[in-house]
Formats: C-alpha cells, structure tokens, sequence
C-alpha cells in the first residue's frame, strides 16, 4: 500500500480525529492511525485550515495527540470479482468467518483481511487480441454457482483500450493476469479477475438508464397487490421496531423473482443479524432447490460496532449490486435498516459541529439518502443485456 502523506492527530472526539497534514490530501480519502502495533482504518470527512476531520471505523480507545497517521491517496473502495457470492462481510468487506478463525470470538482491532479468496477459476476469453474495449466491457467469464460471471475492464479507466494479450481457456487464479490493455498513449495495464472500486462513486459503465417496467414479483399477494415493486425501483418498509419489518424482507428475499440477493445490515441488533446468519444456510431457494446462500451476500454492521462502518455499510453493499447488475442480472438490495443509518450520520455531524436540521439530523440527510436510492435503476448494457438493482429499506 502506498503511502502519499503523513501527518498528527490533534484531538479524539468519539469515532472522530482530527489530523494536521503537511501534504496533499483529498476528501473521501483513506488513512490508518498508528496505535502502537495496529492501524486504524480512517476516512477523511472534512478537511479545514489543514486539519483533517477523519471518522474512524474502529474504536478509538487509546488514541493520543501526537500519534501517527498515514494517508494512502485512494478512496474507501472494495474488491469485486469471483467469489462474493455466499460471503458474509463487515463494513469495510473484511470476511467474517475468516476474521472468527483469525481472532476468536472477539475481534482485534486493525485486523483487515483479503475479501476475496485467491483460488483457481475455468476462465473462459471473449475477445481476442486486438479487439477494443472500454470501462465495464466483459473480456472473459467464468462460472460462479448458477451464474456467468463476467471478467470486466476496470470501471475506473477512461478512454478507448486495445487487447495485447489474453489468457487462454483453463484454469487460472482469481489474481494472475489474464489480459493486458494498452491505451493510444502507450500505457498498459495488466488485468486480473479482481477490480477495485471506491463504494461512494456510482457504476455507470452502461449504455443506458432504462425505465424500470417490469413488476418484481415478490410472491406475498398484500405487496403484489397493494403495493408493487419495479425491478429496477426501489420501495420502503416503514413501522416501529418490532413490528416485522426484518421478517418481511426474509421472505421478501426467498421469495422475489430477482437473480441475486444483497443484504446490509446496517445497525441492526446483534440479535437479527444472528438470526440472518442462521436462517440463511438453513433456507431452501425456490429456484434451485439448493441453500438460499449460494445467490446471496451478507453485510454485517451490527448496532454495537462503531457508527462510522454503518455509512460503509450501506455503499459496500450498492456497490456489489451495481457489480453484478451490469452482468445483466437483477438484484436486490435490502437496506436494514436506513433509520439506523441516519442516526449515525446524525451523530457525525454533532461531532462536525454542523448546523443540524429536523430533530438534530444533518440538514444534508435528505439529499445523501436521495443519492443512494439513485444508485438503484435498470440499466442496458453495451452488449444488449439488461440488468436491475433494487433497493428496499
């Protein structure tokens, strides 16, 4: 990881830090605070008179003025490729499971492991040598559950690339290079299975925004009547805690004709997100007949883990959707919930010392939600296909 400034803390106030930087930083961008040993994962969120104002997505316990902070110049991003499906993440796409074998039942802090695994792929090419692609285009595809996972161009690049080399038809690792592109300026770029994308910029490597006009059947007669649902929409479960809010989306989720399923638990109780990761496995898929999980991808952000991953949350997961939409197939996105989401953007911005707005809410909260639903959206491919995101909150 590339280091492109330093700089010092100058003052703790809950899951915020505020860093005086001597170089060039930007908003968005990702730092780690030196605790001893262990490097804590920052965002910037505000930089004023050359102090940053970073949120924090650990607890902060044991942070000093003084202590080191190191800048990396990229944008909180994740990694998309083969093997999301039947992950289950953090905020931040560290793999849970791995992170229970690696720390026990209490996890360390600074701890951040590889999303994906590095294992082996029957890539199959579809373009050869020559050929001309831009950001989004597939150049290969391997097969993933009962799925066609598309190998794409990173979304990122701009401009027009040729093909100087492909892989042949086999098995390859998720990580190796199996094409390289080179640009009109003599620039190349040697392409994995794996591409990086930072979670708060949109996808939009398609041809097309495509009115959603297709009913997303959800096969619970009350919503299909009263209250229908585009593929390619999005739609709003409100009502008290309690009320079962989190059982519909369940059934919702088994039941929806849609190909992937994404859920984020975004300051959940510990308790639902349990039951999420207990029900799941367990449930039949109506489609294949097999474990509901093999077309699923748990995002784990429970109440009792710091506010800031809660914002992290929410963008992973749109993220991969968007991933997987522009393969040509539907998703579906359930946010649980965005109430809990607006708490913690509220408690940011009273450490912000922002002018709050409706009952102490950021006055911003409005238009941040707005741009996450625009994320969802039905969208027509270059190559033709077309595929869907769906967000329910």
């Amino acid at each position: 990881m590339a280091t492109s400034a330093r700089g010092r803390v100058t003052g703790v106030n809950g899951n915020m830090v505020n860093v005086r930087f001597d170089d060039k930083v930007i908003k968005n961008e990702v730092g780690y605070i030196h605790v001893g040993e262990t490097r804590l994962k920052s965002e910037i969120i505000r930089i004023t008179d050359g102090v940053a104002s970073m949120q924090v997505y650990e607890m902060t316990g044991g942070i000093k003025v003084g202590d080191e902070v190191e800048f990396t110049g990229e944008m909180l991003s994740v990694e998309l490729g083969p093997g999301l499906l039947t992950q289950v993440y953090d905020g931040l796409q560290n793999p849970l499971p791995d992170l229970a074998e690696k720390c026990g039942f209490f996890l360390d802090r600074g701890v951040y492991l590889s999303p994906l695994p590095d294992k082996e792929w029957d890539f199959t090419p579809t373009r050869k040598v020559g050929d001309t692609v831009l950001a989004g285009d597939s150049f290969g595809t391997v097969p993933e559950g009962i799925f066609t996972h598309r190998i794409t161009v990173p979304f990122s690049l701009q401009g027009e690339w040729t093909i100087k080399a492909i892989a042949d038809k086999g098995m390859h690792r998720s990580r190796e290079t199996v094409c390289t592109i080179a640009n009109a300026k003599g620039e190349t770029k040697d392409l994995t299975m794996i591409i990086t994308q930072p979670v708060k910029v949109a996808i939009k490597s398609y041809a097309e925004r495509v009115m959603p006009d297709e009913p997303m059947v959800t096969k619970i007669r009350l919503i299909d009547t009263f209250l229908p649902v585009a593929k390619g929409g999005t739609y709003c479960i409100p009502g008290p805690f309690g009320a079962g809010k989190t059982v519909l989306q369940h059934l919702t989720s088994r039941n929806a004709d849609v190909d992937i399923v994404i859920i984020a638990a975004c300051g959940e109780r510990a308790g639902e997100v349990v039951e999420i990761l207990k029900e799941f496995p367990e449930l039949t898929d109506p489609k294949t007949g097999r474990s509901l999980m093999e077309r699923t991808i748990i995002i784990c952000n429970t109440s009792s883990m710091p506010v800031a991953a809660r914002e992290a949350s929410v963008y992973t997961a749109v993220t991969m959707a968007e991933y997987y939409r522009n393969m040509g197939l539907d998703v579906l996105l359930l946010a649980d919930s965005t109430s809990r989401w607006a708490q913690a953007m509220r408690e940011m911005s009273g450490r912000l010392e922002e002018i709050p707005g409706d009952e102490a809410f950021p006055a911003y909260l409005e238009s941040r939600i707005a741009e996450f639903y625009e994320r969802a959206g039905k969208v027509r491919m270059r190559d033709g296909s077309i595929g869907s995101v769906t967000i329910g909150a």
